[in-house]
């Protein structure tokens, strides 16, 4: 197959930004498409501000930083993505959404070549490839971390209808883009979430039931076993809406009622409180 030489990201959140980076930073031609003028421009600016800090650490050149960014463009219009070779779709992680996302993909991208990647971090890669239709063996699983640009790790995700040479090409695209690929099946969470996302429920019945306040379940965790972030800080930067998506994801997926989300955890949601995007959180997050 040939080299990926142009790739379309849908959705210009932290996550479709952050792929659009690595991308251009590792030669590839990226158009990012949203359909929110302001979450356009939300990402262009931090794009310049992050390739300007990678300047001043010594990380990159202030050419290659210039060069990284003028292979990124931005549309509103889905059409002007029409010419890629590679797709990742980064946008909510909803069912529904994607599930008509990618009915629309396989319909733009006819081509054989062209895969359809998922960056969704728990939903059925199985499910979005049936919901393509005759592309369902070009859609895999490629699963970012964020903040993209700084960590390795890229779980590719195997569906049941998945081509063999989908995923070889998968893992090559990544450790083109700098990153450590690791394969998993297609079960509910994947691994990074089928693990993570229980200790940040756990941490969240423990702050609900009194054990301790959430600085001390944070610093008990961060100290104790070494975590760079606490549970609780962790989740307000996830996202708690999104932690309560992958949850029930996983209890509906594994049928187990311990992976119900906690009731605090929702309530939190419901009280539009969902971390660092709206300013806070478990924690106050103005200043963001």
């Amino acid at each position: 197959m040939s080299e990926v030489k142009k790739l379309a990201v849908i959705g210009a959140g932290q996550m479709g930004g952050g792929i659009a980076q690595v991308a251009a930073q590792a030669g590839i031609e990226a158009v990012v498409f949203d359909s929110f003028a302001d979450s356009i421009e939300r990402c262009k600016a931090l794009r310049a501000k992050l390739l300007s800090r990678a300047v001043e650490k010594g990380r990159m050149t202030a050419e290659e930083a210039e060069a990284a960014s003028m292979r990124i463009s931005y549309t509103q219009s889905i059409d002007e993505i029409a010419g890629a070779d590679w797709v990742v779709e980064a946008i909510v992680e909803e069912k529904a959404v994607k599930f008509d996302l990618f009915k629309t993909l396989a319909k733009m991208f006819p081509d054989e070549s062209v895969v359809l990647a998922s960056n969704t971090s728990s939903i059925s890669i199985t499910e979005i490839a049936t919901s393509a239709g005759g592309a369902a063996s070009r859609v895999v699983g490629m699963h970012f971390f964020n903040p993209v640009p700084v960590m390795k790790l890229v779980e590719v995700i195997r569906g049941m209808q998945t081509a063999d040479s989908v995923v070889e090409r998968t893992l090559a695209l990544a450790e083109r883009l700098g990153k450590t690929p690791l394969a998993a099946n297609d079960r509910p969470g994947f691994v990074s979430n089928r693990v993570l996302m229980p200790l940040i429920n756990e941490a969240f019945y423990a702050l609900m039931e009194g054990v301790a306040e959430p600085e001390a379940i944070d610093g008990i965790m961060q100290l104790g076993c070494n975590h760079p972030m606490g549970p609780l800080r962790l989740a307000d930067f996830i996202g708690l809406d999104t932690c309560v998506n992958i949850m029930n994801v996983l209890y509906e997926g594994l049928g187990n009622p311990k992976y119900a989300p906690c009731p605090l955890l929702r309530q939190y949601v419901a009280a539009g409180r969902l971390g660092d995007k709206t300013g806070a959180g478990v924690y106050e997050h103005r200043n963001k």
